[in-house]
């Protein structure tokens, strides 16, 4: 027991000793403020760690400039790590030290160490400030100008943040922290040398790589590495596209073929179509005007529908090529994009890339078949589906209706508007008039189902027959006269009476009988003259006429005898002419 305690009473003599000599070296505790020194972890604790930097003391450091960004501690006791002398004291033989400081400043050597040599650094954008980016270069935060971020303006500027990149440093100011960086700088210089290389190898006729970096409605901007191409939309795709956004996106990667480079100017024009064959090649054998296929509608326009036979061959489905009897005021009433549909090749034009195409000629037309079905003189019923002021139409064959127009409705009434007699969904007989297939149209009659009652006027009224009729209407040039249903005949206001009168409303009221004589009848125009007037003559002529021959006045009596026979005459004449002007 006493040889132990003897034991190590010896060792902590010589630890002692050891101890002294380490103080008494020229070299102890020689630290300057301001530089960084190594030293050794010796303790850590709850809230410091003690660091042996060859001091009189240990240095206390805060446990938080040792652990990692999830809280981790990232030394052990025994570990050399670098530190910063804050200060010291040599009196009272306390140091302060920083780990942080020390990493900073060695940041900061090897940050001006790759600007003095062009180099790049890597750093991790953490944030969007004012006018651009902040920057993590592994423990310093630089600024990134929004300028300076690539090539081209960039679409999505919150995309960038929490992606890694590598920068070219453009300015540091230690004494104040700021360090500025650029990822264009490095971009252009990247570019140049692409570019370089790519001139020397791009030729018409390559099938290159390249990345899309712009749309446009005429084209996408390609990047070939150093050099941007066009992709024009024209030269995208064999059918027809309204937008290069139907079938690229930014950033997708591409195989294009050289279509035409410009070594002088830098300027290539790119292809995407021309990797395949044309579809309109041969386009006349593979759709022979007649043949029937299955297609896509793949758009609408006002005037038709496209219809998409194969991947780039498209037609067009003119709207008039759509049905046999509807009237489209648009595609759209009879088809949808996407809709798949049946259709007959009408033509093809390989030059102009066209293909004209019908649906209607799926079926057979309804006109050939309502022009057998239906000759003209067949009667025939059907609901009317529709009323308009000049007639009513029937409904005959699906998508086919017949116009009764409103003159065909009635030999004798005057209808003003076919709805006084008719209602839609009554059903009517009728008699078709005409089936005209080239202008499609039926055209049908109600009252040709019965005889013209005017054809037997001319035998039931002759010339010189007295009837007795209604007044219907007074104008001011007559009377109209009803001699029988739906038959009427005109007084003229000159078959009136021998007087000169100013309107027949002065002697005649509507609804009250008259007799009148025929003086004019057509059953060809439809008309009948009548006469009140001459009714009237032909009495006064039967009346006896009285001769005086004595006493002082016969001279007188005769004269006037002989001067009223020369008026009758007169008189006549006129009469006669007037019936002719009546009658015409």
């Amino acid at each position: 027991m006493e040889k132990t305690k003897k034991g190590l009473d010896q060792e902590m003599d010589l630890n002692f000793e050891d101890a002294l000599e380490d103080y008494l070296k020229s070299d102890f505790g020689d630290l300057d403020e301001g530089t960084i020194v190594p030293g050794t972890i010796v303790k850590i604790g709850k809230d410091h760690v003690l660091v042996d930097v060859n001091f009189k003391s240990e240095g206390q450091i805060a446990v938080s400039e040792f652990l990692d960004s999830e809280g981790n501690m990232t030394v052990a006791v025994g570990d050399t790590v670098d530190v910063f002398v804050s200060n010291k004291d040599e009196n009272e033989g306390t140091i302060h030290l920083s780990r942080d400081k020390a990493k900073r400043m060695q940041l900061f050597d090897r940050l001006e160490d790759s600007q003095e040599k062009n180099g790049t650094v890597t750093g991790r954008i953490v944030r969007r400030i004012k006018g651009g980016y902040t920057v993590d270069l592994g423990g310093v935060e630089a600024f990134l100008p929004g300028s300076h971020v690539d090539l081209r303006p960039v679409p999505d500027m919150d995309a960038l943040v929490g992606q890694d990149f590598d920068f070219k440093i453009l300015k540091i100011n230690r004494r104040r922290s700021n360090v500025i960086v650029s990822r264009r700088v490095l971009l252009e210089e990247q570019r140049s040398e692409q570019r370089g290389a790519l001139l020397e190898t791009l030729g018409e006729g390559q099938v290159v790589k390249g990345k899309v970096k712009n749309i446009t409605e005429y084209g996408v901007f390609i990047d070939l590495g150093g050099l941007d191409g066009l992709l024009h939309i024209t030269d995208m795709s064999w059918k027809r596209i309204r937008h290069p956004k139907e079938m690229v996106a930014l950033g997708d990667e591409l195989d294009l073929k050289v279509l035409h480079f410009d070594r002088e100017g830098q300027k290539v024009s790119l292809g995407l179509k021309q990797l395949v064959s044309d579809p309109w090649e041969n386009i006349a054998g593979k759709y022979p005007q007649g043949s029937r296929f299955t297609g896509k509608v793949t758009n609408l326009a006002d005037y038709g529908a496209f219809v998409e036979l194969e991947a780039g061959v498209e037609g067009l489905v003119h709207i008039s090529e759509m049905s046999w009897t509807r009237k489209l005021r648009h595609p759209s009433q009879m088809v949808r994009a996407g809709d798949e549909v049946e259709v007959i090749v009408l033509g093809v034009d390989p030059d102009k890339k066209r293909i004209s195409l019908g649906m209607k000629q799926i079926k057979p037309n309804p006109w050939d078949v309502v022009a057998e079905k239906y000759p003209e003189g067949t009667i025939l019923e059907g609901a009317i589906k529709n009323i308009t002021e000049f007639g009513v139409f029937i409904g005959i064959e699906e998508g086919i209706d017949g116009l009764i127009h409103v003159s065909d409705i009635s030999w004798t009434k005057k209808i003003r508007h076919p709805s006084e007699v008719f209602k839609i969904g009554d059903i009517v007989q009728a008699k078709v008039l005409t089936v005209d297939k080239e202008n499609e149209k039926f055209t049908l009659g109600i009252k040709q189902l019965s005889e013209d009652p005017w054809l037997k006027v001319p035998g039931k009224y002759p010339v010189g027959t007295l009837i007795t009729g209604l007044v219907t209407n007074i104008t001011d040039f007559g009377l109209f006269v009803e001699v029988e249903e739906g038959i009427e005949g005109l007084v003229h206001v000159s078959e009136i009476s021998r007087k000169k009168i100013k309107s027949p409303s002065e002697l005649f009221k509507e609804g009250v009988n008259i007799e009148a004589k025929v003086i004019h009848v057509s059953a060809d125009e439809r008309r009948l003259g009548l006469s009140i007037k001459q009714i009237k003559e032909e009495e006064e002529r039967k009346k006896p006429k009285e001769f005086r021959t004595s006493g002082p006045e016969t001279g007188s009596n005769l004269g006037d005898l002989l001067r009223a026979k020369i008026e009758d005459a007169s008189s006549e004449k006129t009469e006669e002419a007037s019936g002719e002007e009546s009658g015409s």
